[in-house]
């Protein structure tokens, strides 16, 4: 009798660490950004993050939800990407309003104008969704022209997670210019750490195809990376260099 209870509490118990594992990683990954939005609205300034983050995020997540058709994977991953694009078009949708309201003066751009030396600077967010309908249209014709080949659907898979993998790269490239890591936030690097170390984990566990936990570990090799230049130039600091003039933030910077 004792057996049994015993048993069902284990039960209840994996129970429950499942569902606190797959609500971690449905929402975990938008989590960062929620303060972001919330300093975006309370400052009207979005000049401390940059939207190629969510460019990069929407390639990513539009891709790996096209690589489900040719590999399957665990459908939660799937609620993954969706929840993620939304929140991508959330960010879009208020940095694009703060921006206009900010440069009143400005000649709008359209994506429609086809002038590569504003792409992805344009005055509307429905040219933003313009764009990313054309992309996501575009890879899912080729994706449904291809889909029978296996070196197509295998490296579409590994384009996705890559791109993600290397969304912390251009923070590294600026902590590494700047030879500093003044304006970016530390508790928010290590927030992306332990995500994508539970996220690589939970790929591993769960014998996710081999492009999610290779590029898993790579992005936590980013993120650790990043981690040492926080040490490296407190403990170090270099000759400060003048960047005036350029975001001293990036991708995933606060």
């Amino acid at each position: 009798m004792e057996d049994e209870a015993f048993a069902q509490i284990v039960s209840v118990f994996n129970w429950l660490v499942s569902w606190v594992a797959a609500g971690a990683m449905m929402f975990g990954g938008v989590v960062p950004y929620i303060p972001q939005y919330r300093d975006i609205r309370r400052t009207q300034n979005a000049e401390g993050f940059s939207t190629y983050v969510c460019l990069v995020l929407l390639v990513a997540n539009i891709l790996r939800i096209l690589f489900r058709f040719g590999h399957y994977f665990e459908t939660l991953l799937l609620w993954q990407s969706i929840i993620m694009i939304a929140t991508m078009l959330a960010m879009l949708n208020l940095c694009t309003n703060v921006r206009v309201n900010a440069e009143l003066n400005t000649k709008r751009r359209s994506f429609l104008d086809f002038d590569w030396n504003y792409f992805w600077s344009w005055s509307r967010f429905l040219d933003y969704v313009q764009c990313v309908a054309a992309f996501t249209l575009t890879a899912a014709y080729v994706t449904y022209v291809l889909l029978d080949s296996s070196v197509y659907v295998e490296t579409l898979g590994f384009l996705a997670v890559f791109c993600e993998a290397m969304l912390g790269t251009p923070q590294l490239y600026c902590n590494y210019q700047n030879k500093s890591t003044e304006g970016m936030s530390v508790k928010m690097v290590m927030m992306w750490t332990s995500g994508d170390t539970f996220k690589t984990g939970y790929f591993l566990v769960t014998q996710a195809p081999v492009q999610f936990w290779t590029c898993g570990m790579l992005q936590v090799l980013v993120d650790f990376a990043i981690l040492f230049q926080v040490f490296y130039y407190s403990f170090y600091p270099q000759k400060p260099v003048s960047h005036a003039a350029s975001h001293t933030t990036s991708a995933k910077a606060l």
